[in-house]
This record gives C-alpha cells, structure tokens and sequence, in this order.
C-alpha cells in the first residue's frame, strides 16, 4: 500500500479525481487517497470462495431477490472524510432507494444499505482492525468479517502466538462485539445464519 496523494481532500473532490476504469483500487483515508495493494494470487482465491458461499447463503435465505454482492462500491464514513472500497459487501436493494449517489457513483452512505462488509487481510491489516472497525461501527454497519487468512495482524488483534483468525464484529447497542473462529471453528454470523463453512474451508478456499 502506498500514497497516491498527500494533499487532504475532501470526499467529493476525491471521487471527481478517481480515474475511470482504473485498474489499480484507491482509498481515501482522513482525506488522503491510498493506493491499495492489487489482491494477488490466495487473497484472490479466497475472497472469491467467500463471495460464492455468501451467495450460496444468500439465496438458502430467500433473499437473492434484494441482497447482492456488487463488482464494486465506495462506502462513505460518517465524517465524511474516508472512503473505503471493501473487498466484499453485501446490499440491501430495498434500501439503496435511499442512496442518492448509488445509481451514478456507486456511492454507500447508509448503514441500513448494508448487510455485510468483509475485508480479506493484506499488508494494510492495521486499517482493517483499527480504522476501518471504528468508521463502520460509527456508521452503523451491523456485521463486518475480517478474514485473516495469513495471520498477519498484530497479536493485540489475533492472539499470542498468531494464527489464521476470522473476526466477526456484530454491532449489539451501538458497540461492535467481536467473535473470533479459526482451525474447525464453524463462521457463526447472525446475519448470514446458513453460512456453513469452517475458518479452514475458507483460509484453504475449498470444502
């Protein structure tokens, strides 16, 4: 991850610079844009396994019909100063009759909007713990899974000694309560409650 700007902008300014059809993914954090490491090789693997099952899920709930998994979508903090681009997210299509930006920007202010944020760790781990937990616990967002299939959180998030971990954070009375799952763990998420699968299935991106 590096800097693509070191300016503060705002939101709005960094959505008019975001070049068009861009193969490289930006963040703009506390009005900084980001570059975002390219999702490589496992990361790929096994944030790809993840979306099937989610849609597997999905539709075991009767709900294909309004929830999705769109190609992409920029999430707006709060503040309004972050923008993140999650790897996964799972919308409401209901709910996005709200979103005054979604249709021509692909833009999520609403919390209610969303089901599910999931981020699959790389060498930005700190803002997938620290930052972007508290954005989205701020905005509201009710579930959010960090994947981390390659331990390379810091012990303070994933224990001593470090292994492969999956924190689920489920927002309970304004607070997110984080349950963790790793080896044979089965993924327990109230949102998504036919979502069968074991850390390990995931970290391994196979069944």
């Amino acid at each position: 991850m590096s800097q693509a700007l070191t300016k503060p902008i705002t939101f709005d300014e960094f959505i008019e610079w975001y070049p068009e059809h861009s193969e490289v993914r930006y963040e703009l954090h506390d009005g900084v844009i980001i570059e975002m490491a390219k999702p490589r090789g496992k990361h790929s693997r096994v944030t790809g396994f993840t979306i099937n099952h989610l849609n597997i899920a999905i539709k075991n709930l009767n709900k294909e019909e309004i929830w999705f998994i769109p190609r992409e979508s920029i999430v707006k903090t709060s503040v309004g100063k972050s923008g993140y681009e999650p790897d996964i997210i799972v919308l409401d299509e209901e709910a996005l009759i709200n979103e005054a930006r979604w249709e021509s920007e692909s833009i999520i202010e609403i919390a209610d909007s969303v089901k599910l944020i999931v981020e699959v760790v790389s060498t930005n781990w700190r803002d997938d713990y620290s930052k972007k937990s508290a954005d989205y616990e701020e905005m509201g967002i009710q579930e959010y899974w960090i994947i981390d299939h390659e331990a390379l959180g810091g012990k303070r998030f994933i224990g001593d000694p470090k292994q492969p971990t999956i924190s689920v954070y489920q927002l309970i009375d304004g607070e997110y309560k984080i349950t963790q799952f790793r080896n044979n763990d089965q993924i327990i998420s109230s949102t998504f409650p036919t979502f069968n699968l074991t850390a390990n299935q995931i970290f391994n991106a196979r069944l």
